[in-house]
């Protein structure tokens, strides 16, 4: 039965291995590729492509103003967008109807 430190000398020298394969074979397919751009007459900078244009963000688009619609008795908004605020559930709930607070 192999020891903790034969079996992590072991496993040491497969990483060191299997970092050089990485390597050999990264440099292997930058050569394949570079050799197959000048056979098509391309340079690395024509893989990058034009001017992009950039997309506009969402949060350049101007925020519209939504109306209020309904307004409580003690100057609470809401413009009937969303959950209902509390203080119209409260009202709703003693037996009120939406259509008093419409503005």
């Amino acid at each position: 039965m192999a020891t903790y430190a034969e079996l992590k000398a072991q496993a040491e020298a497969l990483l060191k291995q299997a970092d050089e394969l990485l390597v050999n074979e990264r440099e292997s397919a930058i050569a394949e590729i570079n050799q197959r751009l000048e056979q098509l007459g391309l340079t690395p900078d024509d893989l990058k492509g034009g001017k992009r244009v950039k997309a506009k963000a969402d949060g350049d688009k101007p925020k519209r103003i939504v109306p209020v619609k309904y307004k409580g008795p003690n100057g609470e908004t809401w413009t009937g967008r969303g959950q209902k605020p509390v203080w119209l559930a409260e009202l709703l709930k003693q037996g009120r109807k939406v259509e008093e607070f419409l503005i």
